[in-house]
């Protein structure tokens, strides 16, 4: 049996260096990516991360997703996705994104096989020691060329950004413009409001999903009062148009028997002058036969 091209440790997992990885057949790089593990080795198993800490995550990753979904730009974001550069151990931040890519599921991000790092990481931090995300990612997502990285403060209700001197492959700090800090990566402004992360386009809040449902229910419902106020408005409009059928109807039947009585009127008369013209003629032919 052939030696494997690879060891994977499992205490420590790694994806092949650059050089190893592109000596590599493609079957081997399959195998290879497969049995990446996905999750942090149990000694490294991450504690309960409590609700402040998955709902400020979560809510970042929808609000994003629907965003680059509604614009139609291809951006991939994953939680806590297992992110493997050439030789350098795993590491899953809470939230990444990769620009203009194909945004379909994954069960990790292997930089060799994608073809493209990672461009922006955000990491949210709640209670514990702050040295991984505020000291030991700066330098190492910098040294990996992680374009920007955006740290939230949830404990302190701080956010914090810092962007790649791309020469010099160290972080620079963002400076917030107004209590706003830009990410040229995603497009967007950055700043807290209360205890959560709120994303900003063109000085507009991005809508979370409450407020999206919140937003479709009053459209929903202005909707059924518009279907609602039209239906009555065409109740009304064919009532007043019966009602202006039935008063021309009236109006017709009596102009039909004012015509009717000036017509017997007129037979009327035409008899009184006939009879009066018979009468006369009876008179004067009477005053002839006595003369």
């Amino acid at each position: 049996m052939p030696a494997e091209p690879y060891r994977i440790d499992p205490d420590d997992p790694r994806a092949p260096p650059q050089e190893l990885w592109e000596r590599l057949s493609a079957e081997e790089r399959a195998r290879i990516v497969d049995r990446l593990p996905s999750e942090f080795p149990v000694s490294e198993a991450m504690p309960p991360e409590g609700d402040p800490h998955f709902d400020a995550k979560v809510r970042a990753r929808e609000v994003l997703g629907g965003f680059f979904a509604r614009i139609g730009r291809k951006v991939y974001l994953g939680s806590e996705l297992a992110v493997y550069y050439p030789g350098e151990s795993m590491f899953a931040p809470d939230l990444i994104a990769v620009m203009d890519v194909e945004a379909h599921s994954r069960m990790r991000w292997v930089v060799s096989a994608e073809g493209k790092g990672v461009d922006l990481a955000l990491e949210i931090h709640v209670a514990g020691e702050r040295r991984k995300d505020l000291e030991r990612n700066v330098e190492r997502f910098a040294r990996l060329g992680i374009r920007e990285y955006f740290l939230f403060d949830r404990g302190r209700l701080r956010l914090m950004g810092w962007r790649l001197d791309e020469e010099r492959r160290v972080y620079r700090p963002i400076v917030p413009q107004h209590a706003f800090y830009t990410s040229e990566v995603l497009g967007l402004q950055l700043q807290l409001e209360g205890e959560r992360l709120r994303f900003y386009f063109g000085g507009a809040a991005l809508p979370e999903a409450e407020e999206l449902i919140s937003t479709l229910e009053r459209m929903v419902r202005e909707a059924e009062e518009h279907r609602a106020e039209e239906a009555r408005l065409r109740e009304e409009e064919a009532q007043l148009r019966e009602e202006e059928a039935r008063r021309l109807a009236e109006e017709e039947r009596r102009r039909e028997q004012a015509e009717q009585r000036l017509a017997e009127e007129e037979r009327r008369r035409e008899q009184a002058e006939r009879k009066l013209a018979d009468t006369l003629a009876e008179l004067e032919r009477l005053r002839g036969g006595q003369s």
